[in-house]
């Protein structure tokens, strides 16, 4: 007889292969899901995100327009107009300052749309659903281009006697670094040299000359060329802020006087050294000066109508100017408007804030006599004469 003997495969590693195979390749397939689902959400949320900025933005171009209308209708002889507009615009409540340029309900959002009339527009879903305006501004912002004035009205909701300025921040630096490149502080004029442009680095900040330009309710055009130092009344004042370092036990802040510190008045007038942080880690602005300002030819009550010019010498710079101190309480009058404007994208809200220059930026203001782009030669000739004249320039 013939034993044999038979052994039977269960097959289970086949079986746990193919399970541990099938794990695996789930688990791919899941997280390939989860990745394509996540940069899904992300592209859905950043589209979103910026139809809310744009919704946001058309809330501000509605706003604009809205103050270009108070100021055309101010300038006319309608005050009851202008007062009532004025009263629209400093409400408190959304949307309610542009109901003369957009059709607003009180309480509801503004739909986005490229026509009023298209049914088609309003299924974008985008709107702003809130914007304010405010006339009245505790600061001035803005930046300018090297040789390149800016013009400022001071025009106050009350009486001002001094103006602080600050600046160049870390934007100016043009790099990661923070590190400003200054001059040390000294009294005498040669340690405070006027470079030529190639000499002065990018770091530096801008070498500041502020004009001050004003009168009184009534002046003559001499009352510019002149000044009352006992007084201290003057219609014109110019000063340069020259940044320098600040030692650790000197103020941050740099007072001056425009009256009595005026380069036009003084034949020994020199360039105010301005003592200026180091290092911008911290943020804010470099430097910082207060500048006292004197009375006008002709002004009463304390009332003055007077405009301040910024020009920065070397380098390009950001600025900010207050009325006062650092932290006023005087405030900035229709100058520089604020507009808050939330916009919104299905469920997503963006909130932007932005500024406006109620006056006109695009005048061109000379910054020169005489603008050259090659040498001058002037020749002066007398005799005895009248009417001789001789041209001897080479051009």
């Amino acid at each position: 007889m013939v034993m044999v003997t038979r052994r039977g495969e269960s097959g289970a590693v086949s079986l746990f292969l193919v399970i541990f195979a099938m794990l695996l390749i789930t688990v791919v397939t899941l997280s390939f899901l989860r990745t394509m689902i996540n940069d899904q959400q992300q592209a859905s949320a950043a589209d979103l995100s910026q139809s809310a900025r744009d919704s946001a933005l058309a809330g501000i171009e509605d706003a604009k327009r809205e103050l270009i209308y108070y100021r055309t209708l101010c300038s006319t002889s309608d005050s009851a107009g202008c007062a009532l507009t004025k009263n629209k615009i400093t409400t408190d409540e959304c949307n309610t300052g542009l109901s003369d340029v957009v059709t607003v309900t009180p309480g509801e959002e503004v739909l986005v749309q490229q026509s009023q009339t298209a049914a088609n527009d309003a299924q974008l879903n985008q709107a702003y659903t809130c914007v304010k305006m405010a006339l009245e501004t505790k600061d001035y912002k803005g930046t300018a281009q090297k040789n390149t004035s800016r013009l400022i009205p001071l025009k106050a909701t009350s009486d001002v006697t001094s103006v602080t300025i600050q600046w160049y921040t870390s934007k100016d630096l043009g790099s990661t670094s923070t590190a400003v490149n200054l001059l040390a502080e000294a009294s005498a004029q040669s340690a405070q040299p006027l470079y030529q442009q190639s000499k002065w680095v990018a770091s530096r900040p801008s070498l500041l000359r502020v004009q001050l330009m004003q009168f009184g309710d009534g002046f003559n055009l001499s009352n510019f060329d002149k000044e009352d130092s006992s007084a201290a009344i003057s219609n014109a004042n110019t000063i340069f802020l020259y940044p320098t370092k600040r030692t650790t036990s000197a103020s941050q802040t740099t007072t001056y006087d425009m009256g009595a510190d005026d380069v036009r008045q003084s034949a020994s007038g020199k360039p105010k050294p301005t003592r200026c942080e180091s290092d911008l880690s911290g943020g804010g602005y470099a430097c910082t000066a207060v500048l006292t300002l004197p009375k006008a030819f002709g002004q009463a009550d304390n009332k003055r109508t007077a405009y301040l010019r910024i020009t920065p010498l070397y380098n390009d710079t950001n600025f900010r100017i207050t009325l006062g101190g650092i932290n006023p309480d005087v405030m900035f009058d229709g100058v520089q408007p604020a507009i808050d404007s939330t916009g919104r994208a299905n469920d997503l809200y963006r909130r932007i804030e932005a500024r406006v220059d109620l006056t006109d930026t695009s005048f061109p203001f000379p910054e020169a006599a005489a603008d050259l782009t090659s040498s001058l030669c002037k020749d002066f000739l007398v005799t005895a004469t009248a009417g001789e004249a001789q041209n001897n320039c080479s051009l």
